[in-house]
């Protein structure tokens, strides 16, 4: 038995002894390689610890979510916000207990106005559906004022279109295919469409990269695709095309879009063809002659008189070739990849754009001829309802709906190595993302937004969400005083 015990001992000896060898011998080898490199100073100077700093740096954003964050604080979206989806999601009680933890003090802080009187509970404010360009051989019929954002198959993986697809279609709500084209998987799940005609026309395009009229009507014929939506700019990126990095472009994804695989997929800053408004009117008016179905396009606010350029045009040549509607996307609105001076400098954020665009379309009288669509960080009630209010007609979401799926806010859309399976095309990640689950998830997100925004238009006092307006919000100033959004922004009568 002692000489069993013997071996035992020499051998855990004999293994630490290789162990702290083996630790060593490394640790010389990064040594000798940390001090001949010229790229890291820190490295260089510090040899084998200076390696920590980027391990820390890797860390940090790990531990600072989970533990070090508190509810309320972290960007681009909070733990509370993100919570609010997941508890949607299970399809259970959205109740919370105690009080809130949001600071309403905080300068922008919405707060709505609740009615002396509300209606009684049998009384409820309902949602109900609206038409968008009723000029157009086939007017769509929306029916929720909520809905899906773009986002393409190619950003995105097959089991998030499918279950976004599948979810949509559960819900009752439109899902923009974004600009990498129309896949199988947009139609499979059976969801309404909004087919998003990028600068690079994908799965729309000749060989040249412009519009392919034949492609065209080939999209139009397939009855799901209610809309199309000419993607002028984007929140995250404006000025900037859309980018699909070459390792997210697989043999599929380069036939659906019509591009070479190998290479990045790099989208023109704006359309070749569109020099003036003139022209953009021109354009929409093909596009709505060739498909028959209503067209509008995405845009970002920067000033004013742009877009009074635009509504004096419509106006002069005839409302006839107006947009049915305009999407509007913030400043701060998100994306897969973007360079960091456009994401964090170009364009206005929503809370300013969204009156203040809605309040021209009312000064040159095309607020009913025109939908509004608002967009960028638009994901929990609050927001929504304030969106209506302030003069949307429809709110889209795009990463509200990836919360749904399972997103965790990895921040690895652009490096097809996300964890949960929505921003990549590694078939070991994809496999944590099941549809036939998430499309379920994806629906009661979508129906538990409906469902509150009505809360909050209930508690104001008014039988439909589209009829909240400025009065019914008040907007927290730096003095700790809310003051209407109405005074902010006070709304424009046509007449004068």
């Amino acid at each position: 038995m002692m000489d069993w015990a013997g071996w035992v001992i020499q051998i855990m000896a004999f293994s630490f002894v290789l162990v702290v060898g083996s630790v060593a011998l490394v640790a010389v080898v990064f040594f000798v390689i940390d001090r001949s490199q010229t790229e890291d100073a820190v490295r260089r100077n510090y040899p084998v610890i200076g390696r920590f700093r980027h391990l820390f740096t890797e860390l940090g954003e790990f531990f600072r979510q989970y533990f070090f964050a508190m509810d309320r604080e972290e960007l681009p979206f909070n733990r509370a916000q993100r919570d609010w989806v997941k508890r949607a999601t299970s399809g259970q009680g959205n109740t919370v207990a105690f009080g809130s933890t949001r600071n309403i003090a905080v300068t922008g802080t919405p707060i709505f106005v609740n009615a002396p009187f509300p209606p009684l509970d049998n009384q409820f404010a309902a949602s109900e559906p609206l038409m968008i360009g009723p000029g157009a051989r086939q007017p769509y019929v929306a029916r929720s004022f909520f809905n899906l954002s773009g986002m393409s198959f190619g950003a995105i993986s097959k089991p998030a279109v499918l279950a976004l697809s599948r979810g949509a279609k559960e819900a009752g709500i439109w899902m923009n295919t974004g600009e990498g084209g129309l896949s199988p998987y947009h139609l499979e799940g059976g969801a309404d469409l909004v087919f998003q005609i990028g600068t690079a026309k994908y799965g729309v395009r000749d060989g040249e990269g412009r519009l392919d009229d034949g492609k065209l009507r080939e999209v139009a014929t397939h009855d799901q695709v209610k809309m199309f939506e000419l993607k002028l700019a984007q929140g995250a990126k404006p000025g900037k095309g859309g980018i699909l990095p070459a390792e997210k472009i697989t043999p599929e994804i380069a036939r659906i879009r019509g591009v070479p695989e190998g290479e990045d997929s790099l989208s023109p800053n704006r359309h070749v063809e569109i020099d003036d408004w003139d022209e953009l009117l021109d354009f929409l008016a093909h596009i709505r002659e060739v498909t028959g179905k209503p067209v509008g396009i995405k845009t970002v606010f920067g000033a004013a008189q742009p877009f009074r350029d635009l509504l004096a045009t419509i106006n002069r040549r005839g409302v006839e070739l107006a947009p049915d509607f305009i999407t509007l996307d913030g400043g701060e609105g998100g994306t897969g990849a973007s360079p960091l001076p456009l994401m964090d400098l170009v364009g206005v954020t929503i809370r300013e754009a969204l009156p203040e665009v809605a309040n021209l379309l009312r000064e040159f009288g095309l607020k009913e001829r025109i939908k509004l669509v608002a967009s960028a960080k638009l994901m929990v009630p609050g927001d929504v309802a304030w969106a209506l209010a302030a003069g949307a007609d429809f709110v889209v979401s795009a990463r509200g709906f990836m919360f749904s799926l399972g997103c965790i806010q990895a921040m690895k859309c652009n490096k097809n190595t996300c964890p949960t399976g929505i921003t990549t095309h590694n078939p070991r990640f994809q496999k944590g993302l099941v549809p036939e689950d998430k499309y379920k998830k994806v629906a009661l997100y979508a129906k538990s937004i409906v469902k509150e925004v009505e809360t909050i238009a209930h508690s104001v006092g008014v039988a439909e969400p589209r009829q909240m307006n400025r009065q019914h919000v008040r907007i927290v100033q730096d003095t700790g005083k809310s003051v209407p959004l109405d005074e902010l922004y006070p709304d424009v009568d046509p007449r004068m």
